[in-house]
């Protein structure tokens, strides 16, 4: 989550370019140009021009660097007991680490292939604050460089129901990361959260020395495409990985630059076709906008700027069998805003929301929006169509957790008290931050909205939702998502989830004295102290039901720090994993996860 860097992008200071969504060349180094009249002088020798262009363009890279340096002041934020797996890790090098320690059996129909899941691994220690003159500013909790770890599942030809089994994580190694890594030291200054004064210097710096606003972060989730594999984050394009050895091969630059913005994390297969169906925010216009990519790759199929009116922070499409579905919801990005002395990312809890339902070829004026009560919503279990009503079911919070407090105890009480006086105070508790699973009927008929605010009761909060992929963009019956810790300090960002929760939409618990019956739910609790992050579905192969297949996560237990992965069979939820594989190093709580069959 991290699109509050799609407002500029600019050239370098320095010889060596990244490769960049966008440019834009006015926006070159005030030192550099000062010397315009001198090189023109020097045109007629061209050789001794270049040298003299190259030591400028170091000597004011070096100019900014020591101002930095003398007036920004880099700090470790710290970790709370609780949060002590959400700590980096080191990479564990080229080679791959063999795992022997298996409890139960991984059963014979289990497809070979990768469980692979990202997540922010901060390098040089942590995530950082920075002190100046002009104030704070911080990381986010969903920043830090992307880290992929991977569990490598395959079958011994030789022994029946023998496994080989391997085990590797590493950076993926974006742009910036290769910047920050050459410099051996911190480098890009925090740019979204913190005092507007320092936000806006970090902007300036940042784009100066750097030529980008801030780190290309590829932290949050893995896709497949046309047999491609891409970790993916939303402040840039997605990158190509050798899902073997885990090395980052290029950026994704979609369709020959057809595409010229970042794209969502969870871009969606269409159904029928295979098309990849994206979209882009940025913080100026046009703000939105959709794009379809042909199914092998090769062409955009479809582009159509949505003409929205502000840049809403939007996490996920949806698709159906005919129709895109896209959340215009109040978590908003305004530099006006910052500029002014607010927040640059803010929930406006007055703002309007609303779902369009869009054809899959379509533009603005094809949309037909629905009004709904104001929300956030970052994660989309599925979308389907059911007669003349579209249904939506999503992760719903009355606010959002992004942008929240970091783990200083003293900053988050600052938050809950409102970080700003140009900011609206907020009421930031566990009822409104954490999600419960809702449902929107969308009648493309008759306009009319029917809505499910908690189809899953009250008794835990739920995010991750994961179903079989079969069946996106198709009416399905079960779903699964991780259960919040009930423990956990409402909005500190670092959560916890104590457990994977199964849904059935079709069956109703016992009828209550409320208005809506809820619907059945099995849980299937982790130990004391253990916790799961990237959960993913993986079907069954020539399976017949929607739930033939398993849970596969990634946990980690506190009371020991034991990294393992779980795998739990689907049809017999509540009861005790089929194996339990113990990692040979630690996995820190990620984001999403994705189980990857292989060819042999």
């Amino acid at each position: 989550m991290a699109a509050y860097s799609y407002a500029l992008q600019v050239n370098k200071c320095s010889l060596q370019r990244p490769s960049l969504p966008h440019k834009i060349e006015h926006f070159s180094n005030p030192l550099s140009t000062s010397f315009k009249p001198l090189l023109r002088d020097l045109d007629q020798f061209p050789n001794i021009s270049v040298d003299v262009t190259k030591a400028i363009k170091e000597t004011s890279c070096k100019l900014l660097d020591a101002f930095v340096d003398f007036i920004f002041e880099f700090a470790d934020q710290p970790l709370l007991p609780s949060q002590r797996n959400f700590a980096p890790v080191e990479e564990i090098g080229e080679s791959t680490l063999s795992v022997t320690r298996v409890e139960g059996t991984i059963p014979d129909d289990f497809p070979e292939g990768v469980y692979i899941r990202n997540g922010p691994n901060p390098l040089f220690g942590g995530l950082k604050s920075t002190r100046s003159i002009f104030g704070e500013s911080d990381h986010m909790w969903v920043e830090g460089e992307g880290m992929l770890h991977a569990l490598y599942l395959k079958k011994n030809g030789r022994i029946r129901g023998s496994w080989n089994i391997l085990y590797k994580n590493k950076h993926v190694q974006t742009d910036t990361y290769k910047m920050e890594k050459d410099r051996k030291k911190p480098g890009f200054l925090p740019a979204i959260e913190g005092d507007s004064p320092a936000v806006l210097l970090a902007y300036l710096l940042n784009v100066l020395r750097f030529g980008v606003i801030d780190k290309y972060l590829s932290n949050t989730n893995v896709f497949e495409h046309a047999k491609k594999y891409y970790s993916i984050a939303e402040n840039h394009m997605p990158q190509e990985i050798d899902i073997h050895s885990l090395e980052t091969l290029e950026n994704w630059n979609v369709i020959s630059g057809s595409w010229t913005r970042p794209f969502t994390s969870h871009p969606k297969k269409a159904p029928g076709t295979g098309e990849l169906v994206v979209i882009g925010i940025d913080a100026q216009k046009p703000y939105f906008e959709l794009g379809v990519i042909s199914a092998d790759g090769k062409k955009m199929v479809h582009k159509a700027d949505l003409m929205f009116d502000r840049c809403t922070v939007c996490h996920e499409i949806g698709v159906t069998q005919r129709y895109n579905v896209i959340m215009n919801f109040p978590l908003t990005i305004d530099i006006s805003r910052l500029v002014l002395g607010g927040s640059l990312m803010r929930f406006e809890e007055n703002g309007y929301a609303r779902i369009g339902i869009m054809p899959r070829y379509g533009d603005a004026n094809s949309i037909k929006w629905f009004e709904v009560e104001p929300c956030c919503v970052f994660h989309i279990i599925n979308c389907f169509e059911d007669n003349d009503e579209v249904v939506v079911r999503a992760c719903r919070a009355r606010q959002s957790v992004i942008p929240g407090p970091n783990s200083r105890v003293n900053h988050f009480e600052k938050w809950l008290k409102g970080r700003s006086s140009k900011d609206e105070r907020i009421e930031f508790t566990k009822e409104s931050t954490f999600p419960r699973v809702c449902e929107w009927r969308l009648n493309m008929k008759t306009g009319e909205v029917r809505e499910k605010k908690n189809l899953s009761g009250d008794e835990f909060a739920m995010e991750f939702p994961l179903i079989n992929e079969k069946f996106t963009g198709f009416r399905n019956k079960f779903a699964y998502l991780q259960v919040v810790e009930s423990t956990e300090i409402s909005g500190s960002g670092f959560t916890r989830f104590g457990g994977v929760a199964k849904l059935h939409f079709e069956e109703k618990r016992i009828p209550t004295e409320e208005e809506d019956e809820l619907i059945k739910a099995e849980y299937h609790m982790l130990p004391q102290n253990t916790f799961c992050s990237g959960a993913s579905f993986v079907p069954k192969p020539g399976g017949v039901d929607e739930d033939d297949g398993w849970i596969i996560t990634f946990t980690h237990n506190e009371n020991e720090n034991i990294s393992q992965v779980y795998i739990v069979d689907a049809k017999k939820f509540t009861n005790e994993p089929v194996a339990i594989i113990t990692l040979p190093s630690r996995v820190p709580y990620g984001f999403h996860g994705a189980f990857m069959p292989l060819e042999s």
